[in-house]
């Protein structure tokens, strides 16, 4: 689910904010490198989304680090799904306010970009902390890269241990690609309405983790 919703909005963002990752950072450097070389609009919004992107993260750990002292990690988790969702909601609310986007350098579209970036770098800081065991769900070149190790082992040697590997990373991917198709279907039907249901999502593995629920 996790990967999925990652996916979802990567390609949401993507499409509607003219080639703006909010998930995937090394993206937008690339872009940025690009239009710094040929010659294009947005570079100052790409390059920001860095250091936002870092101070996010920053901002979130110095909470997990305070939250750690209650020794109930399974709340802080829920809490960081919860402020996930409440990023992904202003996401939609701004992009519903100021779609279409047609300028590449306007306040409007750093302004919705950087709240989906916001959104996703507390679930990568997340998954750095409190949930480690979980492969990243928004980064999927270390997963696809993973996926083909574990391919090679089962081609090589099958086996019950190496087709759960194999299960594992290929429901990763796979998941991501799932969402990235889902994301790009509902915005061309329904705008940045196309969100909600991934909120929606999260806040449901929120409530898990309140639970003390696997997710």
């Amino acid at each position: 689910m996790l990967t999925i919703v990652g996916g979802a909005i990567d390609t949401i963002g993507f499409i509607a904010l003219l080639g703006f990752f909010t998930a995937h950072v090394t993206g937008n450097l690339v872009v940025a490198g690009a239009a710094f070389v040929k010659g294009g609009a947005g570079l100052w919004i790409k390059l920001g989304a860095v250091p936002l992107f870092i101070i996010t993260v920053m901002l979130t750990k110095v909470w997990i680090d305070h939250s750690s002292q209650f020794n109930q990690p399974h709340r802080t988790l829920g809490w960081l799904f919860v402020a996930e969702a409440v990023f992904l909601t202003a996401f939609m609310l701004a992009g519903l306010q100021f779609e279409p986007f047609r300028d590449p350098n306007a306040g409007e579209l750093a302004l919705t970009g950087g709240l989906g970036l916001m959104a996703l770098a507390i679930r990568n800081t997340a998954s750095k902390t409190l949930i480690k065991h979980i492969s990243p769900s928004t980064m999927m070149t270390g997963n696809t890269t993973q996926f083909g190790i574990d391919l090679s082992h089962y081609v090589r040697n099958p086996g019950h241990e190496q087709a759960q590997a194999l299960f594992k990373s290929a429901s990763i991917v796979g998941g991501f690609v799932l969402g990235a198709f889902m994301g790009a279907v509902l915005y061309m039907r329904y705008g940045f309405w196309s969100v909600l249901p991934f909120m929606l999502a999260i806040l449901y593995l929120a409530g898990r983790s309140f639970r003390k629920q696997s997710i």
